[in-house]
């Protein structure tokens, strides 16, 4: 069965930091882009980060670059969000997405994504 399991996320206070899992099964999670959102409540989704299926590409948002880091471990089919200098405002749902859309590149577009997570809460409180 095709699945995307999120993981890592909790509650932490301002300025600290987490590590979000994204653990494949029933693919190779190696042949896709990765993507990871996330959802405030009463807020539109937004795109995170991905990272294409060779490792060769990450994009960020502008609102996490050089704090996030998004990688790839293929022999482990999974992906992860390294979450730094933690913000309040970073507070939401977190889910990750494969694209199968393109090779060699990823897109901070949700709607090249077919298959999402059910998603890790992260909570930036003091």
């Amino acid at each position: 069965q095709l699945q995307l399991v999120e993981s890592g996320g909790g509650l932490v206070q301002p300025g600290g930091s987490l590590r979000l899992s994204c653990a494949a099964s029933g693919f190779t999670s190696a042949n896709y882009a990765i993507g990871w959102f996330r959802q405030a409540p009463g807020k539109e989704r937004e795109a995170v980060s991905c990272i294409s299926s060779r490792g060769g590409m990450l994009k960020y948002a502008d609102s996490v670059k050089g704090r996030f880091t998004i990688s790839r471990d293929d022999a482990k089919n999974t992906v992860y969000l390294q979450m730094t200098s933690l913000k309040p405002e970073d507070t939401a749902v977190y889910y990750c997405a494969r694209d199968p859309t393109v090779q060699y590149m990823c897109v901070l577009w949700e709607y090249d994504y077919d298959r999402w997570g059910q998603g890790t809460q992260v909570t930036v409180s003091s």
